[in-house]
């Protein structure tokens, strides 16, 4: 296992929709466990595979006890709706309040390529959905209104000049 370099805003593959996993090998499973390894380390919750440089639809994710990799992931169902704070690796964790569905269904394949569905509500509900923005090319910056998303894009880049 290994840590990837995190991809930032505004590189030009988080805007990209990612291509479909069609190998479910070794290859994979090791590129998943590197991915959650550079998750923890970067005290994230979800990460997808466009956010280490890879044009792939692919995330990992550990949060509110549901730990799972996703492979062509699609949102097949949401209901009510939320409004809460979040971040992103991305675009180094500066938050916002974002408003997403409540409650979600995703369906996806595992690492050895079978199809499953999972439920979430709340803070999971809003990693399913994040995360699989990323693997359609969107941030959750594309959420917001031009005005604030071009303060947290402003705060942002303040921030890494700093560093």
């Amino acid at each position: 296992m290994a840590i990837r370099k995190i991809t930032e805003y505004p590189a030009e593959v988080l805007g990209q929709v990612g291509k479909p996993v069609t190998e479910f090998d070794d290859a994979l499973a090791e590129l998943s466990a590197d991915m959650f390894e550079t998750m923890y380390e970067a005290e994230g919750v979800g990460l997808a595979a466009p956010q280490i440089g890879l044009n792939m639809r692919l995330f990992v994710m550990d949060c509110d006890g549901i730990k799972l990799i996703a492979a062509n992931p699609e949102i097949v169902s949401t209901e009510g709706e939320q409004s809460g704070q979040e971040g992103c690796l991305s675009v180094g964790k500066v938050p916002a309040v974002v408003v997403r569905p409540m409650k979600a269904r995703l369906k996806a394949q595992d690492v050895k390529g079978e199809w499953f569905e999972r439920d979430a509500e709340g803070y999971a509900a809003r990693a399913f959905m994040h995360e699989t923005d990323h693997c359609n090319g969107k941030l959750f910056i594309d959420h917001l209104p031009k005005l604030r998303r071009d303060m947290v894009v402003k705060r942002f880049k303040k921030e890494k000049s700093w560093k």
